[in-house]
């Protein structure tokens, strides 16, 4: 009988790995929201050129680090790799429904959504458009909800003539609330359906973190907000071109769904459900 006294060999196996964190490897995807731990500089991908990448900070600032470690992802430690090429799976709209292959774009139903303004049609375009285009529904903004009763009205709903709207800041007490309270109340009720989220703006359905950013500024009410949201940032602010120039960087950061905060996805798809539904 061979009685093994020290048990098993200590050496055998993978000795050197045993209680080793594995570190996740990202690759640099274009956007990705990322920090450099040792000074703490946190920005967007931009392009990766050899083996350095170009990170863009909310200020436009951009610095340059070599792939690899020392980089942080929500706080956790990653390795940051060059990007890969796109698997040749089934292809995924922004929205994340599975693309059409082929698919032209229909006729555009009688049905309409409805959005406050020009910036609310260009997320909802960037995010759901392929699949806008598949349905047939048009969008269309307002600016601004305040005459929407009328707008409702000579809009005409019926059945399969239905009417969606995407209202910011619909939270109680606020105006918003009350036109939709009274559009929902009003004799096209059953075709119909005013939906909203409770941002300020459109601008903040966008995910904070995509920008490099924990949260959005808080602006006080006396100032206008999306001027106040650009000197908070130490973005131009002087005119309506510097805040188009903004939202032109703040939309450059959406790339999917993903970057959106939930509570605006569930709005949307709420809303293409009741206008494609059969009549």
């Amino acid at each position: 009988m061979t009685f093994e006294r020290y048990g098993e060999d200590v050496l055998a196996g993978d000795w050197r790995g045993a209680g080793r964190k594995v570190i996740r490897q990202i690759p640099a995807e274009r956007d990705l929201v990322i920090e450099w731990a040792d000074s703490g500089f946190c920005g967007a991908v931009l392009r990766v050129e050899g083996k350095l990448v170009h990170l863009e900070d909310y200020r436009g600032g951009v610095r340059l680090f070599p792939l690899g470690g020392g980089f942080l992802l929500e706080g956790e430690p990653v390795v940051l790799t060059a990007p890969v090429a796109a698997s040749m799976g089934t292809a995924r709209t922004a929205s994340g429904s599975f693309a059409v292959d082929g698919a032209r774009a229909r006729v555009a139903l009688p049905s309409r959504i409805f959005v406050e303004g020009r910036h609310d049609a260009e997320l909802v375009e960037k995010v759901w458009g392929a699949d806008l285009r598949v349905e047939g529904v048009v969008v269309e903004y307002l600016e601004g909800v305040d005459d929407l009763a009328a707008i409702v009205s000579d809009f005409a709903p019926g059945p399969g003539r239905r009417v969606g709207v995407l209202v910011d800041h619909l939270v109680p007490g606020s105006k918003e609330s009350r036109i939709a309270d009274a559009v929902a109340r009003g004799p096209h009720r059953e075709n119909v359906l005013v939906v909203g989220h409770p941002f300020v703006d459109i601008w903040q359905s966008v995910k904070p973190q995509r920008l490099g950013m924990e949260r959005w500024p808080e602006v006080p009410r006396s100032i206008e907000w999306k001027h106040g949201i650009c000197e908070s940032l130490g973005w131009p602010h002087d005119d309506q071109e510097d805040v188009a120039r903004a939202w032109q960087r703040i939309l450059g950061r959406v790339r999917s769904y993903a970057d959106l905060e939930p509570v605006v996805l569930g709005r949307v798809e709420q809303l293409i459900d009741f206008v494609t539904a059969p009549a």
